[in-house]
């Protein structure tokens, strides 16, 4: 009678049995038993949990090409077998009935009888603790990977700029790779700067960029570890949440989360957007339910008329000429007042400066490094001529100095962007990109949208020849009197924002009327030395102008 023997350990094998133990101990069965053993099949670091692994599926092939040459299928003990008590139970019974071979433990006898009904329930038993033992091992690793990453650490390959290491106590670490953590830098800022996916993986694997695919862009952007953020998901009882990890960041976070919010932007960008000719569509309300407006064209005598009309009541239809004056009337009288203009102009301007400033010791220290390197390769190369260094030697480091140069290069073109020349410019541009109705001729209707679904949270509607809403951001408040006078606009509820009182008419409307927001509080939302900064308070137009050729900081956007 001939066997065959199977023997199988995990990466993350709990067994005190090795694989050279396990292949002894089928040996000595089979001796003992006076069974020819023929071969023996190892699968090292390989799944309990499924039968897709290299070697027992070369096991199969062996007992299809020797059927019923081989009788026995020996294991140390049936969990090294399996620990799936369903795909265990099922593999046995398929063995047996293809091919009559019997599966054995060393601690079975030869002629066990695996029909037998008790020796069915001990087998299902031993594969109902393996089982049981494998989630077990699974829970504790989930737990151990979940208690890593809440106290900040990475768990997992390093990521693209990274290096995994080790700290003082052994623990995994990641420290950045100095030789490639600056393709990441850029691969952000030209996202930021509005450049395709494609344009930036092209000059990116020119200088090193080893990932590939089609989303490997999308990848990199997404990843909150390059901010110094360790990802801890959800489950049951708590959402998602980002810590501080332990690695130093290769980007600022307010750079990350300013990337996160263009990426979901784009995203709602690729789903049917509005056409030029309907501006409206998507902001626009309708008087009579509150339902989202549609637009189309209607066919006159002479011409086709714009039409805005409720998508529940076909029988609201609004002219699209009329709304569309009374809409370019309305943006025009939007713009910020003439305190918060200064203030905001005098904040970015100081930023700006600073900016310059450091730009200028930063171009000049790296230039220094630049020249360090350059200098570095002209003596590989003079020592390479000398014949003093083998080939392989001089490609390692040519390759090394190369990538150093190539990462200074960049970051040297990138700082002197912003020239004393520029800087200058920018200020002169700087007081149009507050201005909204500037804006608005220079963007598209998307980004008209993106601006006023901020400025209007709640949408507009129109009825009695004005448009109406229940809440205007707050900066712009002061613009609701001239708005009324010139019926252009009515505030029909107050704002979260203000601790005004509406006055009251029959049935308990309120009137359309101002309200006069509490003073401190908009003093602290205005003056960033009180309450945050006037960076967050405008964010929502700086950041939804990079269609503008304006140069605005990133610390000024975040807040930094």
């Amino acid at each position: 009678m001939k066997a065959i023997g199977y023997v199988r350990i995990s990466k993350r094998d709990q067994s005190n049995y090795s694989l050279d133990y396990q292949q002894s101990s089928i040996r000595e069965y089979c001796k003992r038993n006076k069974v020819e053993l023929v071969s023996v099949f190892v699968d090292d670091g390989e799944s309990s949990y499924t039968f897709d692994r290299p070697d027992y599926m070369a096991l199969e092939k062996f007992i299809r090409q020797n059927k019923r040459e081989v009788k026995y299928l020996v294991v140390l003990d049936h969990d090294r077998f399996s620990r799936n008590l369903a795909e265990a139970l099922l593999k046995i019974e398929q063995l047996e009935r293809k091919f009559g071979l019997t599966v054995l433990a060393t601690n079975e006898p030869l002629d066990i009888d695996p029909s037998d009904p008790a020796v069915f329930i001990q087998r299902a038993f031993k594969y109902l603790m393996a089982n049981h033992e494998l989630f077990t091992i699974r829970k504790r690793a989930q737990m151990g990977i979940r208690q890593a990453q809440e106290s900040g650490r990475h768990v997992s390959v390093a990521p693209f700029g990274y290096i995994n290491a080790r700290d003082a106590s052994g623990k995994g670490i990641l420290v950045i790779d100095e030789n490639r953590s600056f393709i990441v830098q850029k691969i952000f800022r030209d996202y930021l700067a509005g450049i395709p996916h494609y344009e930036i993986y092209k000059e990116v694997r020119k200088l090193g960029l080893t990932l590939t695919g089609n989303d490997s862009i999308a990848r990199i952007l997404g990843n909150c570890v390059y901010a110094g953020l360790i990802k801890v998901p959800g489950n049951e009882k708590l959402p998602e949440r980002h810590v501080s990890g332990l690695h130093e960041p290769i980007i600022p976070e307010a750079q990350y989360w300013l990337v996160q919010e263009m990426l979901q932007a784009n995203k709602r960008a690729e789903q049917p957007q509005p056409k030029e000719e309907f501006p409206l569509r998507g902001l626009l309300k309708s008087p009579c339910c509150g339902g989202n407006m549609t637009a189309g064209w209607s066919k006159g005598r002479r011409k086709r008329y714009l039409y805005y009309r409720c998508i529940r009541h076909s029988n609201v239809n609004i002219s699209g000429k009329v709304l569309h004056d009374k809409y370019e009337a309305l943006v025009k009288h939007l713009d910020f007042a003439q305190e918060d203009l200064d203030f905001i102009i005098a904040d970015v301007e100081e930023k700006m400066r600073k900016d310059l400033d450091l730009m200028k010791k930063q171009v000049a220290i790296k230039a220094g490094q630049l020249a360090a390197v350059e200098k570095q390769i002209d003596r590989l190369e003079e020592r390479m001529i000398n014949e003093e260094l083998e080939a392989s030697t001089y490609k390692k480091y040519f390759r090394k100095f190369k990538m150093e140069s190539a990462r200074l290069k960049e970051e040297i073109a990138y700082l002197e962007q912003g020239s004393e020349d520029e800087y200058n410019q920018q200020l002169l541009r700087l007081p149009y990109l507050v201005n909204l109705a500037t804006i608005f001729e220079q963007v598209p209707v998307t980004d008209q949208h993106s601006i006023m679904r901020d400025v209007f949270k709640h949408g507009l509607t129109f009825s009695e020849g004005v448009f109406r809403t229940p809440w205007i951001n707050p900066m712009l408040e002061h613009n609701l009197q001239i708005l009324k006078e010139k019926e252009l606009l009515f505030l029909e509820q107050p704002s979260d924002f203000l601790d005004g009182f509406p006055s009251g008419r029959g049935g308990g409307i309120r009137t359309h009327g101002l309200f006069v927001p509490n003073e401190a509080r908009y003093r602290a939302a205005l003056h960033p030395d009180e309450a945050g900064n006037v960076g967050a308070k405008i964010s929502f137009l700086f950041e939804k102008s990079e269609n503008l050729d304006f140069f605005i900081p990133t610390s000024t956007i975040s807040g930094g």
